[in-house]
């Protein structure tokens, strides 16, 4: 049995935060939907209100955190090989600032395995040279990211990071958790490389009952 929650949810109009919305309601509970475009979120029920808002503003976000008892977060910022990535650090200090002037101290927010510079060395060559190389702009902002987090002292945030996301929905398959930047097998080479977006979106609301994982970053996926 499950706890009917108030939460907030930004990037809900992105592939994943899509998901997480629609598990929310189906869940129970009651959404509110901070978004740019609220045109973008073609979702209808009665339990979800969608507000138009802008994530790297305390101001915007604070009259939208009021009330409710837990931020998620499932923002996602490009890759950029010219300029660094800024904007998982900027939302994230606008969402801790509108956090604390609304009095909500909940926050679950994704990132991704191997935000950790030197945490990709046992991924596969493939990924270790051509994948990583090429999202190593978002992977710093990530984990700059949670490195803010980790010096908060009042908020209860987790860091769920998952590996590559595949459109798909939530499995019933069970989780493998990890407290790192990614999950191994019993030789510590990771355990496969991609895990559904729905399933990301169901873990993260299994969080809501519970107090694993406060205050700290789990790397998951599916069996």
């Amino acid at each position: 049995m499950s706890l009917r929650m108030k939460i907030a949810v930004l990037g809900a109009t992105g592939q994943t935060g899509q998901y997480l919305v629609n598990q929310a309601l189906q869940q129970g509970h009651m959404v509110t939907a901070i978004v740019r475009n609220p045109g973008k979120l073609a979702v209808h029920h009665e339990n979800l209100k969608v507000v138009e808002g802008n994530i790297f503003s305390v101001d915007s976000l604070k009259s939208h955190f009021k009330g409710q008892d837990v931020i998620m977060s499932c923002l996602g910022f490009p890759a950029s090989f010219f300029s660094p990535v800024t904007g998982y650090t900027v939302s994230m200090n606008a969402m801790i600032g509108a956090m604390r002037e609304a009095r909500v101290s909940r926050i679950i927010t994704m990132t991704s395995w191997y935000t950790e510079p030197n945490s990709g060395t046992q991924s596969s060559y493939l990924t270790r040279f051509l994948l990583l190389p090429i999202i190593r702009s978002v992977l710093t902002n990530m984990f700059e990211m949670e490195q803010y987090l980790q010096e908060t002292e009042d908020i209860n945030w987790t860091v769920v990071r998952p590996p590559g996301l595949k459109n798909l929905p939530a499995s019933a398959q069970e989780f493998m958790t990890h407290e790192g930047y990614f999950v191994p097998n019993n030789n510590g080479q990771p355990v496969g490389s991609s895990v559904a977006r729905g399933d990301v979106t169901r873990f993260m609301l299994s969080l809501l009952n519970s107090n694993a994982w406060l205050k700290t970053g789990v790397a998951m996926t599916t069996k």
